[in-house]
């Protein structure tokens, strides 16, 4: 299975990584401590996030549903979204139709 979109790659990529960023030890995902991320740059920073969303959107492809940190990434094929759920309270819809 793969995803479907015709919105703008980099886009939906700027639009998941900003949705990634708010996930509760999302750096987990690098194998990283709050430390370690805490001590990185800026621009390291956010080309970790951006490569992240990279790989969630390819691993949505394959897994409709997948871990993120202490939330979770899922793909709607139905409705043309994904789905970042941050917390109980913080959940991202990222279109992918334009």
């Amino acid at each position: 299975m793969a995803i479907r979109y015709t919105r703008e790659y980099d886009q939906i990529l700027d639009d998941l990584s900003r949705a990634i960023a708010t996930v509760p030890d999302f750096y987990d995902a690098f194998e990283m401590e709050a430390a370690d991320w805490e001590e990185l740059s800026d621009d390291e920073r956010s080309v970790c996030v951006r490569t992240l969303a990279d790989d969630i959107f390819y691993a949505l492809g394959a897994d409709p549903e997948i871990p993120v940190g202490t939330g979770t990434a899922s793909y709607d094929a139905s409705h043309g979204f994904i789905k970042v759920a941050a917390t109980d309270q913080l959940v991202h819809v990222i279109p992918l139709r334009e």
